[in-house]
């Protein structure tokens, strides 16, 4: 009878133990042997396989009437913790993690990651035996959480940035109230054009992202793209600009007068004077003499009072045009490759928020130089009114007519004088007829160039003269960069020594030399390499010297 009873006991403890804790057995197996009343702890004990004595713990347990624990073991039971075994373990861990409050301030991992792992490793060699697990619950238990950099500590602040604010505040007011137009402008980061990770996501089935390239090495034949945008206040309205040159003052303007002619003009009719809020750098900042220069040419141009406000230096998060333009443009675009000039175009034309906002977008192509000089007689003729209260941050430009400084006098299709003997057959190798012909044709072809266009509204060419007066020769006549051509394509004389006669920087002599070969290219024009190759300045003198010209004698003596 009691052995078809075990045979029983056996086969239920078996299919109801792997569900039970430790104590929850103890109580089921005490019920059983309750239940067989004599002999019934020996029989249960044969049937679990445990102990005479965790049967009758059991027994014991449920005859005490004792309340349910809610836990498997008692109260204090199980091995110690850590921090109990070792009472120097706490200290030791807050002395790695808090370096400069507590312990050795040159403790080693203070310049390395504080991650869980090597903090225990650190403890471990400390004589501390701990786990990475450990001493994550014993920072938990201290207030630790993992955490970012915190953005709020602030640089130092113009002692009149708060009243700076309140000046752009009740100027922006003023033209609103009036009708006419408030802009803020600014250039958004440069982006790379190409099948390149953009941060953020977008929805695709899984496994199957957008696969792009693994270097964001900027492609030589795309390059970069410049979205410059300009931000209406009152009509809730961008207008960006997609540059692919270079972010100077002149394509700042630009973008500005393209916004003006194509929406500007139309939503304010009436409108006699124009506020721009802008940023205290970059190619719109107030010390940039260039944006004043372009700017008096915009007002000349439009009739237009532009009044210009800048932000103090360090507070260009408060740009409008950041948060109200620029960061709908980022999430609108997010987790998708910037292929193209085209997506990039029509990405930010794309982009709307459900309060209104519209964008149109273009794209420049055009050429804008850099290294532009602004003499300080060029901007003394500007009609610039500056503001009483903080004049380099507030000023006016009048669309008055200004006299045209300039300190080029001669002309762009013609050699500077330093440079006028490198124009004899023998090192340009063609005669003078010839010579005068293709100056006339790339003259010609190079007036559709925006360049042409740029040093026409703004009256003058930006260049420096070089005899006497200080400054170095930002930009070369169309003469002097087909010299430069001559000299390297038919001659071989390299661009560093080209450089160095021309007064300029090899990476200018590098630019013109491509510029001058796509108008040779459009003309038609191949330059013939001469049997004689130059190496070095030298070599031109002893070229030019047997030939029978007269070299400058500043050329002569410079190395």
């Amino acid at each position: 009878m009691l052995e078809g009873v075990e045979a029983a006991l056996a086969a239920k403890f078996e299919a109801l133990f792997p569900h039970l804790d430790e104590r929850q057995r103890r109580l089921a197996i005490g019920a059983e042997a309750r239940s067989l009343g004599h002999g019934g702890i020996r029989v249960v004990a044969r049937a679990a396989g445990v102990r005479e004595g965790t049967v009758s713990r059991g027994v014991a347990e449920l005859e005490s009437g004792a309340a349910p624990l809610g836990r498997a073991r008692r109260e204090g039971g199980g091995r110690k913790r850590a921090v109990e075994l070792d009472p120097g373990l706490r200290p030791a861990l807050l002395a790695l993690v808090e370096p400069d409050m507590r312990g050795d301030p040159m403790s080693p991992l203070r310049w390395t990651v504080k991650s869980t792992r090597h903090l225990a490793a650190e403890l471990t060699g400390q004589g501390h035996r701990i786990s990475a697990e450990t001493v994550a619950d014993l920072l938990r238990e201290e207030g630790f959480s993992l955490q970012g950099n915190a953005k709020t500590v602030e640089g130092r602040q113009h002692p009149d940035r708060d009243g700076q604010f309140r000046y752009i505040n009740e100027r922006a007011k003023e033209y609103q109230a009036a009708g006419d137009p408030v802009v803020s402008v600014d250039t958004k980061k440069k982006e790379v054009v190409g099948n390149y990770k953009n941060a953020g996501g977008e929805w695709h089935r899984k496994g199957e992202p957008v696969r792009v390239r693994t270097h964001d090495f900027p492609d030589p034949e795309l390059g970069k793209a410049i979205p410059y945008g300009i931000y209406d206040l009152a009509a809730d309205t961008g207008w960006v600009s997609v540059g692919t040159d270079h972010d100077t003052a002149a394509f700042a303007v630009e973008s500005i007068r393209r916004w003006w002619n194509s929406q500007g003009r139309g939503a304010y009719p009436h409108a006699r004077r124009l506020l721009v809020t802008a940023d205290a750098g970059g190619s719109n900042g107030y010390r940039t003499r260039a944006w004043k220069a372009e700017l008096a040419a915009l007002a000349l141009q439009t009739g237009l009072d532009i009044t210009v406000c800048h932000f103090p230096p360090g507070t260009s998060k408060w740009n409008k045009v950041e948060h109200r333009l620029f960061s709908h443009i980022t999430m609108n675009w997010r987790g998708r490759p910037l292929t193209s000039h085209e997506v990039i175009v029509n990405s930010i034309a794309a982009t709307t928020t459900r309060t209104g906002l519209t964008v149109h977008a273009e794209l420049d192509t055009g050429a804008y130089e850099t290294g532009v000089r602004i003499s300080d007689r060029q901007l003394d003729a500007l009609p610039l009114h500056r503001h009483e209260w903080h004049g380099d941050w507030n000023y006016t430009l009048r669309p008055e007519a200004y006299t045209q400084v300039s300190d080029a006098p001669d002309p762009f299709d013609q050699p500077s004088p330093d440079l006028a003997w490198l124009c004899y057959p023998t090192l340009t190798g063609m005669p003078a007829p010839e010579w005068e012909a293709l100056i006339t044709t790339l003259t010609t072809l190079h007036e559709s160039q925006r360049e042409t266009a740029l040093d026409k509204r703004r009256g003058h060419r930006p260049r420096v003269k070089g005899d006497g007066t200080t400054g170095r020769r930002p930009i070369l006549t169309l003469a002097d960069r087909l010299l430069a051509t001559l000299l390297h394509q038919r001659l071989g004389l390299p661009q560093v020594a080209i450089a160095r006669l021309f007064g300029v920087t090899p990476f200018t002599i590098n630019r013109r030399i491509r510029d001058i070969r796509q108008l040779l290219e459009a003309a038609g024009h191949t330059i013939q390499p001469a049997d004689q190759h130059l190496a070095t300045l030298d070599d031109l003198r002893c070229l030019a010297s047997t030939a029978g010209i007269t070299i400058p004698t500043e050329i002569k003596t410079a190395s």
